[in-house]
């Protein structure tokens, strides 16, 4: 057996009782593919013009002190992502034949084994040219003539060393600090995949299981949601919260074409997990809440055997906002709606198997379009709801792809278009 089937055999192994009971497939090893966010994926970048200065190599403290004193430390330190100081010799090719072309001086500077260096002012916008002239002036060893030049550069920090590499090459030497401006921190993001990856098969085949039976009982689309929480300091130890299947044709059936919205798997899944945290209270405080309505529109309440099990299991953290710190699995990139709502229920990670060509909200992907029901339709680029500045909450996505397991019944794309 390879050792990723048994690495999955040991992770299931160590689960409760409850979990082996409900795993009735054949688990199968995948790969999880961290998400792009939309500004990791967008063609433009932020540039802005800086002003640069050069000096002996022996002058060089002495301006970089003055330039200290002078500045404001948020100007100094504006972007750590480009190196103060720069060699003749390391200057992007079109910069070093504008400035070595200058004059007989600048080509001497740039020929041979230089003593001269260059350094980055600032900000164009934040610096005073003539203050800044007067002040360097004062350093000895400078040319008479103050040499200062306005150039282009990326105000923000490369996402990889390949972009730092091309950004040296085309504007002005740059550093790749292991750091992501525009998403998750790399080492988060490894960190996390680390800690999900064993057992990430366990969830998606629960998830799977529900979604066929819903759609051979005529319930719903064939997608289903699990949702577990990883106990802290305990490798591999984690507890199902929320096993729930698509259930928008249950109550009313076709309604405007695509079912009761409010019984997708997502939002039943973050219902049966507020359910569980409503039970425990009434238990803490000795209460009964009257929960009785004339239409359930959410369909919470346990359809399918294997939900039902889950559901009478209590919450194994009830203290907590909703799910904050939980763990979702999905055969399907959820709708724009359900990726609110697991924004809103404050979810800590979320996974899925298959995209969703035109109402997915996690990818920020470009989103292709060749099912025959949606051909010649324009799918844009995606929403990439996971990480966006603008909204307040952010979690970390995956991509779960497998060589052929787990392949759910196809989705009815006339629904989801």
């Amino acid at each position: 057996m390879p050792d990723d089937d048994e690495s999955i055999t040991a992770a299931l192994a160590v689960q409760d009782p409850i979990i082996q009971d409900l795993v009735r497939g054949e688990l199968q090893h995948g790969v999880l593919i961290p998400l792009k966010t939309s500004l990791e994926l967008s063609d433009d970048y932020v540039t802005g013009r800086i002003l640069i200065t050069r000096a002996p190599v022996k002058a060089a403290n002495p301006a970089i002190s003055l330039l200290r004193t002078l500045l404001p430390e948020e100007i100094v330190k504006n972007a750590p992502h480009l190196r103060r100081c720069a060699k003749p010799c390391d200057l992007p090719a079109h910069l070093k034949t504008q400035f070595m072309n200058e004059s007989p001086q600048s080509r001497q500077i740039h020929t041979g084994k230089s003593n001269w260096i260059y350094i980055i002012l600032g900000p164009e916008a934040m610096i005073s040219r003539d203050e800044m002239i007067k002040a360097l002036s004062t350093i000895e060893g400078l040319e008479e003539e103050i040499f200062i030049r306005s150039i282009p550069v990326p105000m923000v920090a490369p996402t990889s060393q390949v972009q730092a590499a091309m950004w040296s090459q085309h504007f002005w030497p740059t550093v790749y600090r292991k750091n992501n401006p525009l998403g998750p921190h790399p080492s988060m993001v490894a960190r996390n995949t680390d800690e999900i990856t064993n057992d990430a098969a366990i969830w998606m085949t629960l998830a799977h299981q529900v979604a066929n039976e819903t759609h051979a009982a005529g319930y719903g689309e064939p997608m289903g949601a699990c949702i577990i929480h990883r106990q802290p300091g305990a490798p591999g130890k984690a507890t199902v919260v929320a096993l729930a299947a698509d259930a928008r044709f249950r109550e009313g059936g076709k309604t405007g074409c695509t079912g009761n919205p409010m019984a997708h798997s997502v939002l039943r899944a973050i219902s049966m997990v507020a359910q569980k945290l409503v039970r425990a209270e009434e238990r803490k405080t000795d209460t009964v809440m009257d929960h009785i309505l004339e239409f359930e529109a959410f369909q919470d309440n346990p359809i399918l055997e294997d939900e039902r099990k889950v559901f009478e299991l209590d919450h194994p953290c009830p203290d907590g906002y909703l799910c904050h710190g939980l763990e979702l699995y999905l055969t399907h990139e959820p709708c724009v709606m359900c990726s609110m709502a697991i924004l809103h229920s404050r979810m800590g990670k979320v996974v899925f198997r298959h995209r969703m060509p035109l109402t997915g909200g996690m990818s920020a992907e470009d989103r292709g379009c060749d099912h025959p029901v949606l051909q010649g339709a324009d799918g844009g680029r995606g929403l990439g709801l996971f990480w966006r500045r603008e909204l307040n909450w952010s979690l970390i996505a995956w991509e779960w792809e497998s060589s052929g397991s787990l392949r759910p019944l196809p989705v009815d794309m006339s629904i989801h278009s």
